[in-house]
């Protein structure tokens, strides 16, 4: 059966954000919100009814809650109204209405349905009614139990009282108001009374220790702390000496409207709360972000396009692409101060200066810069903070790097951008979609805030050392520029000019008592380091000047001239050797060019033929797509040439590319591959002074490859002095530094034949 009854189709409604108002239970409020009287008054007038709806933690209101009438109403001087209010039914907003200035809604009363058992309802009210007497029993200071519990025969009556003393999440009491089910309303409040007595008898367990050890300087605090307490409640709270103070700052602060507005309803807020209570502390330091961040605060660009190129060419070796990038941004923004500053990613190996260029570019440009590592982080909050209701709760990182910049136009660098993760606390790389969104991040609303910060000044840099991680969203959003990985003279002239005078001034020496000559630096280079940055090559320097160190700081004031000839001295024996060509044209082994993270290199591909039934064999630590290129090499010799002197078909090929602990991949060895194994069955020798890259199809084309600038300077190091090379990759020749071009004889190919006869010496 069902209960029902006519009620006001329409009534003011009151937002609850200190809990849920049950039917039967009594409320009292003291209001000093000026709406709040008026709505007070206007329900005065009508039917002396008030909705009373909670609202969620998330801010949001819910759609259920309890018409509550006007028990008494009290009148303060100042404005303050004493109300108490008694829940009577429940009901449901089905329209949201404006009546006289005053929040209100059309609603439908919702009804309890009970079983047809009777006894089923019977046995869940006993049920109630004993888990209501241990929590009576565990809990001082209530009334009587035994009268209280008389006064609850009515089940539904019951069910309301005692879930509206409970102390359970406001989420699971809306669910229990919702509920039209009165069995299945029970169960609920079954749930989170077990809940609540766990609760209590854990509370009486540590205050029974904590009486037992209690000593008298803690009794005291503890009745000072009571004293308060009972201050408050007696309403002589002692006004918060914060106040005064946060009130003169924004006063002073310059803010824009929409944060203004938060600081002074925080203000207000705080103005009412005790100064010793959490939530003040809370509402303070709120207060105190807003006031901390610069809102309008900026620097003044530097402009002049020749001085941010003497800059750049100060503070960095070559990187000519990722300079004219920086020098056309300040011409743009020159020209039109108020354009979108678009978002730049530089993409390279480790060591080859991203992060310092991003410190260069806030140098020109005469901003601040702030660095913040994204490697390893996984939530989300980190990016946009936590809401200021949990505990220890502040902006995200961003805002914390502004405000550690002081100006909202800094040069922003977002390290490691790559590596960011992603679990169960959510997913970093979405929220960084509107900050790196020129179209978005005018209007960045931080958790913590609330309120729409604009970052459209923020000069946003980002890197990372490869993009096969980063989001696709993501990646649309940012310019990549390429830093490639430096060549010998590269890593040469960087030694020279930045990184010997570094380590000497570091290590307390100076010119007169170490120098190093260019043999001893491309010793270091060549010998000692195989990377693609130079940060291998500047802990080598700078071993070299600390050894040096250990000897003056013992007394012996002489010059050290650090030549190849004792490189080794001071750093060990060689670590690296590098692949050169061999002294003569050999049967069976081709030269391929390999393109790593360290640079370019020269790779034998050695073939073998083994008595057998043309079964093919690889080592070396190849890939798949290298293992692929293989068996086309060998499916393109079988259909193309009929003129081998040892069929492929009678012997097992064996292929092998040497360092076998170096994992090897990619197609751009197809070329060498076939030319090794083409070799091998015509038993003639191949051009030891010639290296080839390009990938093959089965058809006999060679395709592009990747990496010709690399490739060319490693063949260059290793004494080869013809390149076959992609026809399609002729054009990428004009990244090659003029001097390594003209050293080089290049032919360009389309076709494995061609190839062929560029590569194998035929003879007669």
């Amino acid at each position: 059966m069902t209960r029902s009854g006519d009620i006001p189709e329409i009534i003011p409604i009151h937002l609850f954000s200190q809990g849920i108002l049950m039917p039967y239970t009594v409320l009292p409020l003291t209001v000093t919100d000026p709406d709040m009287i008026t709505m007070i008054d206007h329900a005065v007038n009508g039917d002396k009814i008030i909705g009373v709806v909670a609202e969620s933690p998330a801010g949001e209101r819910y759609s259920v809650g309890t018409a509550a009438g006007i028990m008494k109403l009290y009148r303060f001087p100042g404005d303050v109204v004493r109300v108490t209010l008694k829940g009577l039914y429940r009901f449901r907003i089905i329209e949201d209405l404006e009546i006289d200035n005053v929040v209100s809604a059309r609603v439908e009363r919702l009804s309890t349905t009970y079983p047809n058992n009777v006894d089923e309802l019977e046995a869940w009210r006993r049920s109630i009614e004993v888990q209501l007497r241990k929590i009576m029993e565990l809990t001082p200071g209530i009334p009587d139990e035994l009268q209280l519990i008389t006064l609850l025969r009515d089940p539904e009556r019951l069910g309301f009282v005692a879930a509206s003393g409970l102390e359970a999440p406001i989420f699971r009491k809306q669910i229990f108001l919702e509920e039209n089910n009165i069995i299945l309303r029970f169960r609920l409040l079954r749930s989170m009374m077990n809940y609540e007595i766990q609760r209590l008898k854990l509370r009486e367990h540590i205050e029974g220790q904590v009486r037992m050890e209690m000593e008298q300087d803690q009794k005291e605090y503890y009745l000072k702390e009571k004293m308060k307490v009972i201050q408050k409640e007696l309403g002589g709270a002692s006004v918060n000496p914060d106040f005064v103070e946060l009130s003169e700052k924004l006063a002073k602060k310059e803010l824009p409207k929409s944060a203004a507005d938060a600081a002074e309803e925080e203000l207000k807020r705080l103005s009412k709360l005790h100064p010793g209570s959490p939530e003040a502390g809370v509402a303070r330091t709120y207060i105190e972000w807003i006031l901390q961040l610069p809102w309008m605060d900026r620097t003044v660009d530097r402009l002049e396009i020749d001085e941010a190129g003497r800059i750049l060419n100060e503070d960095h070796y070559d990187l000519r692409d990722v300079k004219d990038r920086v020098l056309e941004f300040l011409a743009v923004r020159k020209l039109n101060p108020t354009g979108k500053a678009p978002i730049i990613c530089f993409v390279g190996p480790p060591g080859v200066g991203k992060t310092s260029m991003g410190r260069s570019i806030a140098r020109a440009l005469g901003r601040k810069f702030i660095r913040l590592s994204l490697g390893g982080v996984h939530d989300e909050a980190e990016i946009r903070g936590h809401r200021k209701t949990y505990i220890g709760a502040m902006p995200g990182r961003i805002l914390q790097g502004l405000k550690e910049a002081g100006t909202s136009n800094p040069v922003f660098m977002l390290d490691e951008i790559d590596k960011i993760g992603r679990d169960f606390r959510g997913d970093p790389t979405s929220a960084l979609l509107e900050v790196l969104d020129p179209e978005q991040n005018f209007s960045f609303r931080d958790n913590y805030l609330n309120t729409p910060f604009d970052l459209s000044a923020v000069k946003f840099i980002t890197t990372a050392n490869t993009l096969d991680t980063i989001p696709g969203p993501l990646l649309d959003r940012m310019e990549i520029i390429r830093i490639p990985g430096y060549t010998e003279d590269d890593k040469y002239e960087i030694a020279r000019r930045y990184l010997v005078k570094r380590q000497v001034d570091r290590t307390g020496l100076s010119g007169k008592l170490i120098r190093f000559r260019e043999s001893g630096l491309r010793c270091i280079v060549k010998r000692y380091t195989r990377e693609a940055g130079v940060r291998g090559l500047e802990r080598s320097i700078g071993a070299i000047c600390r050894k040096h160190a250990v000897e003056v700081a013992g007394g012996i004031q002489t010059l050290v001239i650090v030549t190849e000839k004792n490189v080794p001295d001071y750093l060990g024996s060689w670590k690296y050797t590098r692949e050169s060509s061999l002294p003569e044209p050999s049967v069976g082994v081709a030269t391929g060019l390999a393109w790593t993270a360290v640079g370019g290199e020269i790779l034998m591909i050695e073939t073998l033929l083994l008595p057998g039934n043309g079964k093919l064999i690889l080592t070396g630590q190849l890939g798949d797509v290298m293992k692929e290129s293989a068996q086309a090499a060998l499916s393109w010799i079988r259909s193309n040439r009929r003129d081998l002197r040892n069929n492929p078909a009678e012997f097992d090929i064996h292929i092998h590319v040497p360092a076998g602990a170096t994992p090897k991949d990619g197609p751009s060895a197809g070329v060498a591959i076939t030319a090794s194994i083409l070799s091998a069955c015509c038993e003639k020798p191949i051009q030891n002074r010639t290296a080839v890259t390009g990938e093959i199809t089965l058809r006999g084309a060679v395709l592009p490859v990747g990496g010709v600038k690399e490739k060319v300077l490693g063949a260059l190091a290793a004494g080869i002095e013809t390149i076959l090379l992609p026809v399609e990759n002729m054009r990428d020749l004009e990244d090659v530094p003029e001097a390594q071009r003209n050293a080089v004889k290049f032919v360009p190919i389309s076709e494995i034949g061609q190839a062929m006869n560029h590569l194998i010496i035929w003879g007669d």
